[in-house]
């Protein structure tokens, strides 16, 4: 294992020039307070998470100290903003202080959010807030933990710089880890300021960095395009199988890798509601739960759009077309093993749709049903989950169409269980247990945080003494109100 001196740099978005990014120093925070570190992160750059108790730690990830190999700067994008397009945005409160190497030949970036101004804050303060920095931190690694492709996040620094919001809080970082942070924006703003060179330049940089193996292919940027749907898709799908609402799905939110980040006013299900709108600034509801799928492929039209230099318009179309199909059949693979389905079966889809039709409308708690299910036989769990819905017929029409399915697949139920609960999480990111730890952690308690993260960490296994963190939702959980604001 590495101490935090032994880091090896290698920048390579830095060497692509000022065309690209924006040297910026970050600007400290006072007092720094390590709130929380995840091990699992720091292993990413294989740090001992002993590391994490130095007071060098802090500091740095607090801006008041600074590898000499590191090359802060702050990238310029663009991207269509709730459907607008926004022709220049940036990192205006986060800095790429540089690109890791890890023993494995692996690239991090190191990327510090809430790290002071940046020639693209646009009048902010480039600031971000304890509340908001817990928020990424917990969802980044539980996201990742419950195996849906995400950035990760090795750990928040609290201090006593003071930031206004609706109101006075605390200035916080949060020191982001992704193998790349290039988004469907950054095409964009080099698309629509006709800076086609450029535009060429990140493509060959995108391929020699993360896809050389599309390089083999005829046209490796189309082999690119398609590698980036094909992951979205996948994204995607992980999202909707699991209750996933991002919140703001614009295009300089949505990773060229095709991960879960830019972590804002996000939400898992509670009830199940296809209508669930997570973002309170979202008035029209157009990242709503069930906009999520059409959004990315409006999204990755945006993208293509931007490529259009690069790819003949008919072959991106032609690739364009192949989004729904891959969604649809990861989204199905993902539900089969949710209800313990082995084999594909062709009223598979239908099974799926009734399901939901049922649950919504009925409070029907969407990450314990699944987890409820596996607990026992499928007759007695069905027997026992019945009360919970509103349509008793339809619910029953469906228990059997489902049970029929078990028996003929046949297998033991301890097989069952194990296979079960290996995908259905007991333990799930709900907004009120977020809120609960940030309300203790502005208060300058951190415990609560840390054993949040820690039991959220292994969401698949009975944890005794944590049964709490499992239990469904207070009502007044269920409708707290998450901005954009941070």
């Amino acid at each position: 294992m590495k101490t935090l001196t032994d880091l090896s740099f290698d920048n390579r978005f830095a060497r692509l020039g000022e065309a690209f990014s924006s040297p910026v120093l970050p600007e400290p925070i006072a007092e720094p307070r390590l709130v929380l570190a995840s091990p699992a992160a720091m292993a990413l750059l294989d740090l001992a998470p002993s590391e994490a108790d130095s007071e060098v730690f802090a500091q740095l990830f607090a801006g008041h100290k600074l590898w000499s190999e590191a090359e802060p700067r702050a990238m310029v994008y663009s991207g269509h903003q709730f459907g607008g397009y926004t022709p220049r945005l940036g990192d205006g409160r986060g800095l790429l202080l540089g690109e890791v190497v890890n023993e494995a030949g692996e690239y991090w970036d190191l990327h510090l959010k809430g790290a002071g101004q940046t020639p693209y804050s646009r009048m902010g303060d480039g600031r971000a807030v304890l509340r908001s920095s817990i928020r990424e931190f917990l969802a980044s690694e539980h996201l990742h933990a419950l195996g849906i492709p995400s950035s990760r996040a090795l750990c928040v620094t609290s201090s006593s710089t003071p930031v206004w919001r609706e109101q006075r809080e605390s200035a916080a970082m949060v020191l982001r880890l992704a193998q790349s942070h290039v988004r469907f924006g950054h095409f964009e703003y080099f698309y629509y300021t006709q800076q086609h060179e450029q535009l060429r330049q990140l493509a060959e940089h995108v391929l020699d960095c993360h896809y050389p193996h599309c390089r083999d292919q005829a046209q490796p940027y189309l082999a690119l395009f398609r590698e980036v749907l094909e992951r979205t898709a996948g994204m995607i799908a992980h999202w909707q199988a699991y209750g996933f609402c991002h919140g703001v799905m614009n295009t300089d939110n949505m990773s060229i890798l095709g991960i879960t980040f830019d972590f804002g006013p996000y939400a898992f299900l509670d009830d199940f509601d296809a209508r669930h709108i997570c973002n309170h600034s979202d008035d029209s509801g157009r990242y709503s739960f069930s906009n999520q799928v059409p959004i990315a492929h409006w999204n990755l039209a945006a993208l293509a759009q931007a490529l259009t230099p690069l790819i003949e318009v008919d072959a991106l179309r032609a690739t364009l077309e192949l989004f729904l199909p891959l969604y649809q059949a990861h989204y199905l693979d993902l539900m089969r093993q949710r209800l313990g389905l082995q084999r594909a079966d062709e009223h598979d889809e239908a099974l799926v749709q009734r399901l939901l039709q049922l649950m919504q409308g009925s409070a029907v708690d969407y990450s314990l049903f699944f987890r409820e299910l596996g607990d026992s036989t499928a007759e007695p769990a069905l027997a026992r989950l019945r009360e919970d819905f509103v349509d008793l017929a339809g619910f029953d029409a469906w228990a059997t169409d489902y049970l029929q399915r078990t028996v003929s697949e046949g297998g033991s139920q301890d097989e069952r269980r194990r296979r079960m609960h290996a995908v259905n999480p007991r333990y799930i990111l709900r907004n009120y247990l977020a809120q609960q730890v940030i309300e203790a952690a502005e208060q300058g308690d951190y415990g609560p945080v840390r054993e949040l993260h820690q039991v959220l960490s292994q969401p698949f296994d009975e944890q005794p003494g944590f049964e709490r963190y499992a239990q469904r939702p207070p009502e007044w959980g269920k409708h707290l109100e998450i901005s954009c604001s941070s």
